[in-house]
């Protein structure tokens, strides 16, 4: 078989669990919509089946699957210029990794370090699913021949598992290229926006305290009073960066700021020099309110209307099927299962 060549195709999928926070809308959703305004082709994928890998309320599953669907638009995903859809809505995934289950070495999975930090202790008692569930992942990607995937640190050694099955497969039916090596994504300008209690750990929707992060369905008022409430320290604000280096908390607040405002830290430290965090955290509350705000808002009123949302993800469903189908037809033919 010749060589395939891939148009450009951006993949990533989002689990629906728990409110997105500003971290989320930083360091990926805001991306997203610069990625569909790019004229690139792109999918936004609601990961539900992930979900699932852990035991999940189905009433509150629901309602998560919505919520970040609403979420999706609200901060500006058109589904005229992307494809929004859930995952368990189209079969293809499913279809394929169980394929890719039958590729991967089970030495890959025993490297994956999510796997370990996820089931602790305890990994006798965790779900196959959460075992395997880096095989779904690519099968999540390579079900479309993805060509690009945007991805976070913690993410990096799902997409290089990706590859690697990607390359077996190839290798081993001798259809060169039939499934892309996905290339990363790595945003470089947006900081980690880490807990607002604890500016060691990343900020989390898992996180117990509500006050650890700023949700993107919070109002005004509970973001004014996160951010009074955030952890600091007692120095002013340092003249440049090598002053933030040990002071987590602090650098935090900085990076949240120079992210939302789209500037260099030390732009931030130009400004603010000198200034206590009592003078600071008004006007990082004002950058913030300014931008989630219209976002709060549009998720509210969307989540009124259901039907809405449910119909934006069926369309795209439909659409995700449309491209994922014929490769499937193609894969299952390679392996023999199709004449």
């Amino acid at each position: 078989m010749n060589e395939i060549k891939h148009k450009k195709r951006i993949f990533s999928g989002v689990q629906p669990t728990g409110n997105l926070h500003i971290g989320n809308y930083l360091g990926a959703v805001k991306n997203f919509v610069k990625f569909q305004s790019a004229g690139n082709e792109t999918l936004y994928c609601i990961v539900d089946l992930h979900a699932i890998t852990v035991w999940q309320d189905p009433e509150e599953l629901r309602n998560s699957i919505r919520e970040l669907a609403a979420t999706f638009v609200a901060c500006g995903l058109d589904s005229n210029k992307s494809i929004l859809f859930n995952q368990s809505q189209v079969s293809s995934h499913s279809e394929l990794a169980w394929v890719f289950n039958c590729v991967t070495r089970v030495g890959w999975l025993n490297r994956m370090t999510q796997f370990k930090d996820k089931a602790g202790k305890n990994k006798e008692n965790a779900s196959v699913g959460l075992y395997i569930y880096p095989s779904l992942m690519a099968a999540d990607i390579l079900a479309y021949h993805a060509t690009h995937v945007p991805v976070g640190e913690d993410q990096k050694q799902h997409l290089e598992l990706t590859r690697d099955i990607a390359t077996k497969f190839n290798n081993d039916y001798k259809v060169p290229n039939f499934f892309p090596c996905p290339e990363p994504i790595i945003e470089k300008t947006s900081p980690r926006i880490m807990s607002l209690r604890d500016g060691s750990k990343k900020m989390s929707k898992s996180e117990t305290s509500d006050m650890s992060r700023i949700n993107l369905t919070d109002v005004s008022d509970q973001i004014a009073l996160k951010i009074r409430k955030a952890k600091t320290d007692q120095d002013p604000i340092p003249e440049d960066i090598s002053g933030l280096a040990s002071r987590p908390e602090a650098s935090n607040l900085i990076n949240i700021y120079s992210s939302f405002k789209e500037c260099d830290v030390q732009e931030v430290l130009n400004d603010f020099s000198g200034k206590p965090f009592s003078f600071f955290k008004p006007k990082l509350t004002e950058v913030i309110i300014n931008e989630i705000k219209p976002i709060s808002k549009k998720i509210n009123d969307l989540l009124k209307n259901p039907d809405q949302i449910d119909d934006v993800m069926n369309n795209g469903a439909q659409k995700a099927s449309e491209i994922s189908s014929p490769i499937i037809d193609s894969t299952f033919k390679i392996l023999g299962l199709k004449k």
